[in-house]
C-alpha cells in the first residue's frame, strides 16, 4: 500500500487560489443581498462560479498535481475531472441561491449540508478520474471526517455570503475559508491509500502536465472576467443606495 505525497508549495498554491476564489465570491455575492430577482440570481451565479469553480475546484486539481505515489504515474480522465468541476459549481450554485432567496435560519444549515455533501462528492468523483498502475482504496473514518469538514464549511461559508460585509471582514473570511477548503482537501487525500499491481503496457487519461496550460487559460480568463464584472460595477453601497432612492422615488409617484 502506499500513500499520496503532500507537496508543500503545491498546496500552499492551491491555498491561495482558494483563497482569490473564495474573496471574489464574496464580492458578488456582496452584491446580490441588495438587488432582488433576476439581478440577485446574476450575482448568486458569479459567486458561484468563483467559489465553487475557482475557490474549491481549482484549488482541488492544483493540489492534485502536487500529489505522486510510489510506483505509478498519475493520469486523469478528461471527462470525469471535467464531470467533477461541474459538480463544485453546481453543488455551490445550490446553497448560494437556497440562502439567497430565503431568510430562514433553517435554510441555511439545509443549504450547507446539500453544498458541504456535494463538494465532498465532488472531492472523491475527482479522485476517481486518477488512472494508475492500482487501486484507490479509503479510511472509512477519514472520509467521513472529510464529509463533516466539509459540511460545516459550506455552512460558515453560506453564512458568510448572508453577513459578511467590508473589505477587511471579506478577506478574514476568505482566508478562513482556503483554510476551511483545504482541510477537507487534504483529510479526503489522507484517507487514500493505493493497493500498487504490475503495470500494464499502457495507462489512459492525460498527465497533470498536459492538462495544466489548459488549466491557467481557463481559470485565468474566468477570473478575470468576474473581476471586471466586479470592478466595473457600482459597490455594494452604492447599490444599496440606488434601490432605495428607486423605492423613495417609487412611493413618491404612488402617493401622488
Amino acid at each position: 500500500m502506499s500513500g499520496f505525497s503532500f507537496n508543500a508549495l503545491t498546496a500552499l498554491l492551491a491555498y491561495v487560489t482558494s483563497v482569490v476564489g473564495c474573496a471574489l465570491g464574496l464580492l458578488c455575492t456582496s452584491r446580490a443581498r441588495v438587488v432582488e430577482r433576476a439581478a440577485k440570481a446574476r450575482w448568486l451565479a458569479l459567486g458561484a462560479l468563483s467559489i465553487g469553480g475557482t475557490g474549491i475546484w481549482v484549488m482541488h486539481f492544483i493540489a492534485m498535481l502536487g500529489s505522486e505515489v510510489d510506483g505509478t504515474p498519475l493520469h486523469y480522465n478528461m471527462r470525469i475531472t471535467f464531470l467533477s468541476m461541474i459538480l463544485a459549481i453546481g453543488v455551490v450554485a445550490v446553497g448560494l441561491f437556497i440562502v439567497g432567496f430565503t431568510q430562514h435560519i433553517a435554510w441555511l444549515f439545509a443549504g450547507g449540508l446539500i453544498t458541504g455533501s456535494g463538494v465532498a462528492i465532488m472531492h472523491y468523483v475527482g479522485m476517481s478520474a486518477i488512472t494508475m498502475f492500482g487501486d484507490i482504496q479509503y479510511d472509512t473514518g477519514l472520509v467521513a471526517l472529510s464529509v463533516l469538514i466539509g459540511v460545516v464549511a459550506a455552512t460558515a461559508a453560506l453564512w458568510a455570503t448572508v453577513n459578511i460585509k467590508g473589505p477587511g471582514a471579506t478577506t478574514l473570511a476568505a482566508l478562513v475559508m482556503g483554510v476551511a477548503v483545504s482541510g477537507m482537501h487534504h483529510t479526503g487525500m489522507a484517507a487514500a491509500h493505493v493497493a500498487l499491481h504490475a503495470p500494464t503496457l499502457t495507462l489512459g487519461g492525460s498527465s497533470g502536465e498536459d492538462l495544466l496550460l489548459p488549466l491557467i487559460v481557463g481559470i485565468g480568463f474566468c477570473t478575470v472576467l468576474v473581476l471586471s464584472i466586479v470592478v466595473l460595477s457600482p459597490s455594494e453601497k452604492e447599490m444599496a443606495e440606488e434601490v432605495a432612492l428607486q423605492r423613495r422615488i417609487a412611493g413618491s409617484i404612488g402617493y401622488r
